[in-house]
């Protein structure tokens, strides 16, 4: 009997998620499309170019769903049992609440995990829609008379970066000892090539080294294999991406590299901590939504859609109004991040108790 409850639950919950899953992101396109209508036309994209971009974006609203589906799949799963007697006839057969809804936990489990493996796919898809749009912008192919702190955390200065040929001319680079003791190494070089099997080979320069005594060792070189340079030319001269459009890697990478040039992370670490708070969220609703939906033994379908309603409302106000407060630095971004998750998480564990099992 308990395996059979079992998979009639698992199979409400499951065929109501990937309904509302799959509707859910239509809604965001309509509105999205509505909004940038007249900034399609002023491009002049045509109707499959639109469509195809709105393809490669759709990952992104079912990345965004996923929470809000597993909300109304968990209300509409249960609170149905609850009006039509059901949940109260498993209680009478010895079934608890608790082991009634295990199947709805374990495909929250599921979702969740498949919620964290799309949102490293979302970026690369995201990416290909800007494209498509001609949202991104150009990439300027030169550079003059830059300062760039590199991912090693040296200064970089060149006097000129062309892209076409991954040259620079009138480089420098500054390094500071790692044991911060004083001692400083210096390089200049008139040129500097790349190449994608070698990286970056310094040319017709000087190699200084300062140590904490003052004495200077100075060396001149023809040539100079340099593998602490990583970046590549487009990376010196890349504007930076929208946040969408890069994964939980990259935005650490960048927000490192704000952090050492002396800008504030914040806003790039609350993004890279809400892609992990989004999928995790999809469980924690539907830890809070369950015991939720056996509350009242009232309503019929109104009731379900505005519990939904109400909960989802609570929850986007929360998350906007926790990353607001993060970007702005009034909150460390971590907490900005979970801030939302921990309270419908606490009111889970509230309502969970409570019901009776």
């Amino acid at each position: 009997m308990i395996r059979i409850l079992d998979r009639l639950v698992a199979r409400t919950f499951l065929r109501l998620f990937i309904l509302f899953v799959l509707g859910a992101p239509l809604l965001f396109i309509l509105g999205d499309a509505t909004e940038k209508l007249q900034v399609f036309m002023d491009r002049g994209l045509p109707l499959g170019q639109v469509l195809l971009s709105y393809a490669y974006q759709f990952p992104q609203f079912v990345f965004w769903s996923f929470p809000i589906a597993a909300l109304l799949a968990a209300v509409f799963t249960i609170q149905p049992m609850t009006v039509h007697r059901e949940v109260m006839a498993a209680k009478a057969g010895g079934i608890s609440f608790h082991r009634l809804v295990a199947p709805v936990f374990i495909l929250g489990i599921l979702f969740t995990v498949v919620g964290l493996g799309l949102s490293e796919a979302v970026p690369h898809t995201n990416s290909r829609s800007a494209e498509l749009r001609g949202d991104r912008a150009i990439r300027q192919a030169w550079l003059s008379n830059f300062v760039y702190i590199t991912d090693a955390g040296e200064s970089l200065s060149a006097r000129r970066l062309t892209v076409s040929d991954g040259r620079m001319t009138g480089v420098v680079l500054l390094r500071e000892s790692e044991d911060r003791d004083g001692s400083l190494t210096h390089i200049s070089a008139e040129e500097a090539a790349w190449t994608e099997e070698e990286g970056w080979r310094l040319r017709d320069g000087y190699l200084r080294e300062l140590d904490a005594s003052g004495e200077e060792r100075s060396e001149r070189f023809q040539e100079l294999h340099y593998d602490r340079l990583t970046e590549r030319p487009d990376d010196l001269v890349d504007t930076v991406r929208d946040e969408d459009e890069m994964t939980r890697a990259q935005l650490e990478a960048l927000s490192a590299r704000v952090t050492r040039s002396g800008g504030d992370p914040g806003r790039l670490e609350v993004k890279r901590q809400q892609r992990l708070a989004i999928p995790v969220a999809t469980l924690i609703i539907v830890f809070f939504g369950a015991p939720l939906a056996t509350s009242s033994k009232r309503g019929g379908a109104a009731f379900g859609i505005g519990l939904s309603l109400a909960t989802t409302i609570l929850y986007l106000v929360l998350f906007r109004v926790s990353g607001a407060l993060g970007y702005a630095g009034v909150l460390d971004p971590w907490i900005a991040a979970w801030l939302p998750n921990m309270i419908f998480l606490a009111g889970g564990f509230l309502l969970m108790v409570r019901v009776r099992t």
